[in-house]
């Protein structure tokens, strides 16, 4: 079993934020033939799809971003998988707008819902995926829970697109193959100055 976890915050009011990619990357994959309606299990939503003889558990935590790793401890608890057995797919104020990278493993970055799972794992050593959504140009946690600009949502929608295709990716090749085929696209914007990472300090964010 792969586990494929997408980052975000429940509810209307969080829908289509910069801090939500990772939810609509997740809703991109279920959109493929095959996969099962989600149902709640692991205070998430949760559906699969089999792909050749590999299940995919495919996961949107609902506690909220700061509190993410409650939700992937349980599910992976639950089907005894290890950590490499995951792929987190998150945004990233420190990469320009549409930007990918995938690495095997590594800090959490100031990113919160990283570092929750971080703690509630133990290790850092599980796959990420991360999307740039753009630094901000001021405060940081305004910036992640807003909305993108008309000017970006194109931008935004092929990145979610690349980033389906690259979990796929993960799930029949690997990390190292994945890498390898999308740490070297080109920026989808111009890079802008890099701001701090720390952005999620409210439960909300």
């Amino acid at each position: 079993m792969k586990v494929i976890v997408g980052l975000g915050n429940p509810g209307p009011r969080y829908a289509g934020t910069r801090h939500n990619v990772g939810f609509d990357v997740v809703d991109l994959l279920a959109a493929g033939v095959g996969t099962s309606p989600f149902r709640s299990r692991f205070q998430a939503q949760v559906a699969e799809f089999a792909d050749g003889a590999e299940t995919v558990l495919l996961v949107k935590p609902e506690t909220f971003m700061n509190l993410s790793g409650q939700s992937v401890r349980q599910a992976l608890d639950f089907y005894k998988q290890p950590a490499e057995s995951l792929l987190v797919v998150c945004d990233d104020i420190a990469l320009p707008l549409g930007r990918l990278r995938v690495r095997m493993q590594g800090t959490h970055g100031g990113h919160n819902g990283l570092r929750d799972i971080q703690a509630h794992l133990g290790t850092t050593a599980y796959s990420r995926l991360r999307i740039g959504v753009g630094a901000p140009d001021d405060d940081a946690a305004d910036h992640v829970l807003g909305r993108f600009r008309p000017t970006e949502r194109a931008a935004v929608t092929e990145a979610v697109a690349r980033a389906a295709e690259a979990a796929l990716v993960w799930v029949r090749h690997g990390t190292t193959e994945c890498m390898n085929r999308y740490n070297g696209e080109k920026d989808a914007t111009p890079k802008r100055p890099k701001k701090s990472r720390d952005h999620d300090a409210s439960p909300d964010v």
